[in-house]
């Protein structure tokens, strides 16, 4: 029960950072706040690594056994602390 709440909660704190991370971003291309020149790469980029990451994760823990619930915080780790990351540098 616990890990279930757990993992909603770190979902929920991912999807906010998330959301900070686009509107940071969108100001940036909009000249609103500075913004590096790579920024628009690097978004593209850091998203396929990190969903490859996260989806070998999950595959990796599925196939050693491990519960849904335990494949999912494995596979959420990888996006949430890029998500997490981008929030802070962006932030800056």
């Amino acid at each position: 029960m616990y890990q279930l709440f757990d993992l909603q909660l770190r979902t929920a704190q991912m999807l906010v950072e998330a959301q900070g991370v686009v509107n940071l971003r969108l100001m940036g291309l909009a000249g609103l706040v500075p913004s590096r020149s790579d920024e628009v790469l690097r978004m593209v980029l850091e998203k396929q690594s990190a969903f490859a990451e996260a989806g070998l994760a999950a595959t990796g823990a599925l196939m050693a056994g491990k519960t849904p619930a335990q494949a999912y915080d494995l596979a959420l780790a990888p996006i949430g602390r890029r998500t997490r990351d981008n929030a802070r540098r962006l932030a800056r």
